[in-house]
């Protein structure tokens, strides 16, 4: 993310929904508030012995190796992802962001040793860091000049990617998490019309997963390695948006469900973190356009091999808005800005577009990361943007939402000011440092508020999951074990549950299917059988003059295949416990039929379409279709059995 100044020249932003979950209260703040303490920072041989890795997620909470709440209060050390701006000299530092020229690695380490940043980082009271990079930088192999690691002279004429390699080790050997995150793919500052705009502007989808497999295998065994983000604020390029859901080569939830579980295959432990769409349209008042964010998960969700490693992430900054690009002058709409926005106003926004994610027991429910937000702390002060600040942490206070600030750290000039206003610390030509915590910085009060402020901790109770299958363009397999078989439906589309879950739910017209692990019955070793014809109805007809596809006793069903969206064939998986036969037909050919209570029934996974859903304690052992009456051979029943 840039700075304010080239943000607003930037064209990235969209409109909202209806919240789905309104669970906090913010206050405006005219008056000061006292100054809040800091809260105590801890050493690394503390923050190394507070967490164990890897992390993984329990409904919208991440947790570390036992099992333990592990938020992140994190910060973005950029610079690794280039500074460049685009024009002129690349070696004229006039022509990089904020006159802060970083050689393509993390900034700072030039004028201060990585011993005194890390110092520095557990100050602010962090645990975990994101480290934007560019695509470019795993293909470089030119050593950075001795003058960008002047500070830490044991990495002279090492490349770009080993100083990352080194950074790394030496925030992991001080307890910090790690997120690697894809900013950019050339070295060029992102994030107007620069080339940078989609996860395969510049390069292929191919070439980006392979760069992410590459890094995933780079830092496979340090633990501490905890997170790959997978691609920073796509928008739209000169000529075309992103998606969600189309199933084209701009289709960002399709590239994410591809590289998360390509990455999963070679890096079990990696949380796979996601970030919605940052803006489409043209941002014009003739046009549409808007910042999506999170907003197309309510609908449609992501769901990956490992179903405990997605976490949604999402972007706020008081200058952009729900449909501003935060431009001045060209790019620049009437649509309001954040920081415009009345406290209950911001509110329902930061739900709309992000939050709504964290609501318990549904389709979507993941934990939702902040992992760009923040504001200017030094000289002129806009005090649009100072209540803005203030509203937007008491939000994340309240919230108890996972955070990252943006940027960490920056340069001062010769005369001590701070050359990017937003950083949380600037060092001097000398290694002087300057940081939010010393006096005349606004942000401090907030930023200690943020960090200090209570939160859930400790053992997280593992919750159940839901989550979908999209057959609405191509196969959709996330299953380990499915995904080392042959096509099991030849020349059908096909979904296949994780390996820890059961389907439990068709839409009837659209092939979507819905999967959960509540109650879930252990799967056996063994064969899994595919169903294509009546020969295992045994029990009585359950559906007179309807075709069926039942599983055979003691399994259930764990994934379907369609022809057209025509049932073709069930997918039935070894029970290693015996299963009830006792059965309850359940027709949805009428209207949607889906328990009172229970898991993701507060939400749409198969929107505009008759969904049918067993109830927690069942488990699908059958399908009822026919093509008589122009049903289309759709699903038109469901056989639910008992658990237990």
């Amino acid at each position: 993310m840039t700075p304010r100044t080239l943000l607003r020249r930037a064209t990235a932003t969209l409109a909202t929904l209806s919240a789905l979950l309104i669970t906090t209260t913010s206050t405006s703040t005219a008056a000061p508030e006292p100054r809040v303490a800091p809260p105590a920072a801890l050493t690394g041989a503390q923050l190394s012995d507070s967490w164990t890795g890897p992390l993984s997620t329990r409904g919208r909470w991440i947790v570390d190796a036992d099992g333990n709440r592990f938020k992140l209060r994190s910060g973005n050390w950029a610079g690794a992802q280039g500074t460049w701006q685009g024009s002129g000299d690349v070696n004229d530092v006039a022509n990089h962001q904020a006159r802060q020229m970083s050689h393509n690695i993390p900034l700072g380490l030039d004028r201060t040793s990585i011993d005194r940043i890390l110092a520095d980082f557990h100050a602010l009271g962090l645990n975990s860091i994101r480290l934007p990079f560019a695509n470019a930088l795993v293909h470089d192999t030119t050593p950075v000049p001795d003058t960008a690691v002047a500070a830490n002279p044991q990495l002279k004429g090492k490349t770009p990617l080993q100083i990352m390699d080194s950074v790394v080790e030496e925030l992991t050997a001080d307890g910090f998490a790690v997120i690697l995150n894809n900013h950019t793919t050339s070295y060029r500052f992102c994030c107007s019309l620069d080339g940078n705009e989609r996860w395969n502007s510049g390069q292929s989808t191919r070439q980006w997963i392979d760069d992410w497999v590459f890094l995933a295998k780079r830092y496979h065994d340090n633990p501490r390695v905890v997170g790959a983000d997978l691609r920073n604020e796509v928008r739209r390029d000169t000529w075309n948006d992103a998606n969600w859901g189309w199933g084209d080569d701009h289709d960002l939830n399709k590239a994410f469900e591809q590289a998360g579980n390509e990455i999963l295959q070679a890096a079990p432990d990696l949380l796979i973190i996601m970030e919605g769409i940052n803006w489409q349209g043209i941002p014009t008042d003739l046009t549409s356009h808007g910042r999506p964010m999170l907003t197309p998960v309510a609908t449609l969700s992501n769901t990956l091999i490992h179903s405990g490693k997605l976490v949604y992430a999402a972007h706020f900054y008081g200058y952009t808005g729900p449909a501003h690009t935060g431009a001045t002058g060209t790019g620049e709409t009437h649509d309001p800005r954040y920081e415009e926005l009345t406290p209950e106003e911001l509110i329902r926004v930061v739900n709309d577009q992000a939050l709504f994610v964290t609501q318990a027991g549904q389709h979507f429910t993941a934990p939702v990361w902040i992992s760009e937000f923040g504001a200017a702390g030094r000289g002129p002060e806009d005090t649009r943007e100072r209540a803005w600040f203030t509203r937007f942490t008491d939000i994340l206070v309240k919230n108890d939402a996972d955070f990252a600030i943006w940027p960490l750290v920056g340069w001062t000039d010769g005369n001590g000011t701070p050359q990017d206003n937003w950083a949380m610390i600037n060092y001097s030509a000398s290694g002087e440092r300057l940081s939010v915590l010393d006096p005349g910085d606004w942000r401090t009060t907030d930023w200690n508020k943020l960090v200090g402020a209570p939160a859930q901790a400790g053992r997280i109770a593992p919750s159940p999951r839901w989550n979908m299958l999209n057959l609405d363009y191509a196969d959709y397999n996330v299953s380990a074990t499915m995904l080392t078989k042959p096509d099991w439906s030849p020349g059908n589309r096909k979904g296949n549950c994780p390996d820890s879950q059961r389907l439990v739910g068709l839409g009837r017209s659209d092939s979507r299917g819905l999967c959960t692990d509540v109650g879930r019955p252990a799967k056996a070793n063994g064969s899994w059988t595919v169903v294509t014809d009546e020969r295992y109805v045994t029990g009585g007809d359950w559906a007179s003059g309807y075709n069926k596809l039942q599983c055979p006793g003691n399994t259930f069903a764990a994934g379907y295949s369609v022809r057209g969206n025509a049932m073709a064939a069930l997918l039935c998986a070894p029970a290693a416990d015996s299963l009830p036969t006792a059965d309850r037909v359940l027709w949805f050919d009428h209207g949607d039929n889906r328990p009172a209570t229970g898991g993701s029934i507060a939400s749409d996974w198969a929107p505009g379409y008759y969904k049918g859903q067993c109830a927690d304690n069942e488990y699908l052992a059958g399908v009822a279709h026919t093509w008589k009456w122009n049903h289309g051979g759709v699903p038109d029943a469901l056989l639910c059995r008992p658990l237990g």
